[in-house]
């Protein structure tokens, strides 16, 4: 392995290379540095929680928490409603990157790097969990883009992802780079699109119920290539170009020799290089004014591949007619003047009563976000 790969899997496996950080500040401290639109403000939902990553909404209001390789997961709860979860549960521990999570009729699913396991009846046992079941079990081992998302679509179906098991790469096995769906029981498999190299993160838009996703560009083609991608999937079958074509007009230099990139299917934005979107949710809430209502929220992890870091933010893509038509930020200031990190957005939850959760792998916390009309 050479320098430029371990580096890489560095950054994949938690061991991340920054640019410059300063000594880590606790999130207190991170929040007042944070800007949010007027009439929003940022507080701390949850502390302590190392390398936390997905979330997911359980009843009753109970969010369960992923982690990466902490092997982890946790129910939080706000009992009191005072905006901060006050009673923590360790669903889970020594687990392989239990990335994913996702609830459905009193169950809780995880996705670990190889497998997705089920714990039934979670809610009435927070604090004494049950043996886990093995939902499906054949996914592959790689640590290298393994971390698994997992959603349940309107379907019922799990949905989750293969990443590449590289930075570029024509793997020969079908199940890499591909966005696949398990129905509950572990039965009927599916890959439902190729040409994907990394997605952490999907959502299905209101209205049209049309399944968006974000996807992370190979790096080593410079500060501003490949662009980074949000993809509408559309029917099974469908590539969206990778290892070939990045961003819907970038041929790849190794593997595009004799390929072109209007034989798969476009990009529905495009970001900028490196800034790493995870996860996304559109707003269906209506605390947020009227303006945020189904517009898309984008956990922009940030870059490392890039000789002036970008990203570490939160973003907003606004939507007209079902199509995107502009980006801007949402939250930022994890990213100083200085270039310190000071945290690192993965991803995003819509509470029942309208706010946001956004979790921190960085600095193990996970923020909430509300709106108050000024006066």
């Amino acid at each position: 392995m050479n320098k430029t790969e371990s580096i890489g899997l560095a950054v994949l496996l938690g061991s991340v290379v920054f640019p410059a950080c300063a000594r880590q500040q606790m999130p207190e401290q991170v929040i007042a540095q944070l800007h949010a639109p007027p009439g929003f403000t940022i507080s701390l939902y949850a502390s302590d929680l190392p390398n936390v990553r997905s979330l997911a909404l359980g009843d009753n209001g109970v969010v369960f928490a992923g982690s990466g390789v902490s092997g982890k997961v946790y129910a939080l709860q706000d009992k009191d409603n005072d905006g901060r979860a006050e009673t923590r549960d360790v669903i889970a521990d020594g687990l392989t990157m239990p990335n994913g999570v996702a609830y459905k009729d009193g169950a809780l699913y995880v996705a670990e790097i190889s497998r997705i396991i089920r714990y039934d009846n979670i809610q009435q046992h927070l604090d004494k969990p049950p043996k886990p079941s093995v939902v499906y079990d054949k996914l592959p081992t790689d640590k290298h883009h393994g971390w698994k998302y997992l959603r349940v679509g309107p379907d019922g179906k799990l949905y989750t992802a293969v990443g590449a098991p590289c930075n570029i790469c024509d793997p020969e096995k079908p199940i890499y780079a591909s966005l696949v769906r398990v129905n509950t029981d572990g039965s009927d498999f599916e890959i439902i699109a190729r040409g994907i190299r990394n997605t952490v993160g999907f959502d299905w838009q209101p209205g049209t119920g049309a399944l968006f996703f974000s996807d992370n560009g190979r790096d080593y083609l410079g500060d501003d290539l490949p662009p980074e991608e949000l993809n509408r999937w559309s029917q099974v079958g469908e590539h969206f170009g990778y290892p070939y074509c990045h961003g819907g007009e970038v041929t790849d230099p190794e593997y595009g020799n004799g390929k072109h990139c209007a034989d798969y299917t476009p990009p529905a934005w495009k970001f900028k290089a490196h800034i790493a979107p995870l996860g996304i949710r559109f707003y269906p809430g209506t605390q947020f004014p009227a303006h945020y209502h189904n517009q898309l929220f984008v956990a922009q992890h940030g870059s490392w591949n890039r000789s002036e870091p970008d990203g570490y933010r939160v973003a907003l893509v606004r939507f007209k007619d079902g199509k995107a038509v502009s980006d801007e930020v949402f939250i930022d200031g994890w990213l100083t003047k200085d270039q310190d990190v000071l945290g690192r957005p993965v991803d995003i939850l819509t509470l029942p009563d309208g706010s946001l959760l956004f979790s921190d792998d960085h600095l193990g916390a996970i923020y909430k976000v509300q709106y108050r009309a000024q006066k």
